[in-house]
């Protein structure tokens, strides 16, 4: 099963990081992928095959929930 995944996109693992969190964010793609994890901010690589054994689930960025707007602008 090939992946379809693009950088900003969040993959759900199927074991949980040390931390606690099993959601990492993609920030890097080729023979190896680069995740950050969103709890903790670790950084790893890892081969495009060994990642398709392990990732339950794909969240693409557009689906993701917006956080707060950083920049909201002048306030009246």
């Amino acid at each position: 099963m090939a992946l379809d995944i693009k950088v900003g996109d969040v993959l759900r693992m199927k074991k949980a990081h040390p931390c606690g969190n099993s959601l990492w964010q993609v920030g890097r793609l080729g023979a190896d992928i680069g995740l950050t994890c969103q709890k903790c901010g670790r950084h790893v690589l890892l081969g495009r095959s060994y990642l398709e054994r392990r990732v339950k689930d794909v969240i693409p960025r557009s689906t993701q929930a917006s956080g707060p707007d950083l920049n909201p602008g002048p306030e009246l």
